[in-house]
């Protein structure tokens, strides 16, 4: 008779976003499926592809996005976390034990990959042109696109947000959650600049 194999364990981790409440970001200690980001912004976006079809089921889930080893679920405002994460975190892992793909890599239209990085980019464009520039205009500051690449984005700030003590602020409370409003096939936002650079900022510390 042969042993039974033992079940892997898989550690998962759920963090809400502190830029974005209604975001938590799932860690998994292994891979959920290579490549990526793959975003779902729908549940018909989603069919064909077991993971984010399960996810979908769940009362509250609006989107999904996949990158490796990382799955971000964004939910409706009026739906608590508390009902939520469990529950997420109980079908990622009842996915990856199947063995089987979370996501179906084929020709099939049902599969949704996310804008291209091209519109992405038009869209964050636009939202710092018409929004974040004008009311930060007033400080003397501006934050300029410098690269956005398979879910990475990468800013620069400059005038009076370069070398601001409270630039990280304005950044992680203000302009991400702005910027995953109009793009939340963005992964990772990061800051380009050389805040040590800035010669005149609005707010120094004493």
């Amino acid at each position: 008779m042969s042993e039974a194999r033992p079940v892997p364990l898989i550690a998962i981790r759920a963090e809400v976003l502190l830029s974005d409440p209604n975001m938590c970001k799932f860690t998994v200690s292994q891979s959920v499926h290579p490549g990526g980001p793959f975003f779902f912004d729908r549940p018909e976006h989603a069919a064909g592809s077991p993971l984010p079809e399960q996810l979908f089921g769940l009362a509250g889930v609006a989107h999904v996005l996949i990158s490796e080893n990382v799955v971000s679920v964004g939910k409706l405002a009026e739906v608590e976390w508390s009902q939520l994460k469990a529950a997420i975190g109980a079908r990622i892992r009842a996915q990856l034990l199947t063995g089987a793909p979370s996501i179906l890599e084929n020709t099939s239209p049902k599969v949704h990959w996310g804008r291209p990085d091209t519109e992405v980019r038009a869209a964050i464009q636009e939202l710092l042109d018409g929004e974040v520039n004008r009311g930060i205009a007033g400080h003397g500051g501006r934050i300029s696109l410098v690269d956005y690449q398979d879910g990475k984005l990468r800013i620069a700030m400059s005038g009076g947000c370069q070398g601001c003590a409270s630039s990280q602020v304005t950044l992680r409370q203000g302009v991400e959650i702005m910027v995953r409003n109009v793009a939340p096939e963005v992964v990772e936002i990061v800051d380009a600049t050389d805040h040590a650079a800035g010669k005149t900022p609005y707010y120094a510390p004493p």
